[in-house]
């Protein structure tokens, strides 16, 4: 259930920078989720979220930057160790020149760069470019 929810809310992103939006509103909510648009935050791809009412069916709003060209949530988590990331990343993205791999670890929901520098492995959950 929890990877629908993902993967239909990272849809609804690619969709909306698609036909030139400027926000978009996503419902329902997860924890995971509003990690994985931090690190879109965080990397630039996304100029802003607001996460209202979360402890109840809540929604987020995104403000949309325009840079993101496609984002998908795996339906299936594959482990991958640290010393794997980088042969993954090159093996699995569509473009293998930029992007990010989203990957929960033990040390919490973090992009393959930061993995590979903390030399953590764990679950790949999506991807974005």
């Amino acid at each position: 259930m929890g990877r629908m929810i993902l993967n239909n809310a990272l849809r609804a992103i690619v969709n909306a920078e698609k036909r030139g939006k400027a926000t978009v509103e996503l419902q329902p909510i997860s924890t995971v989720m509003s990690s994985f648009l931090k690190i879109m935050k965080n990397r630039g791809y996304i100029k802003d979220f607001q996460v209202f009412e979360p402890h109840r069916v809540g929604k987020i709003t995104v403000q949309l930057q325009g840079r993101v060209n496609d984002c998908r949530a795996l339906t299936y988590r594959q482990d991958v160790k640290a010393r794997d990331i980088e042969e993954y990343k090159m093996r699995k993205l569509p473009t293998h020149q930029w992007g990010y791999a989203v990957i929960t670890t033990p040390e919490g929901v973090m992009d393959h760069e930061e993995a590979v520098t903390r030399n953590v492995g764990g679950q790949v959950l999506g991807y974005f470019h």
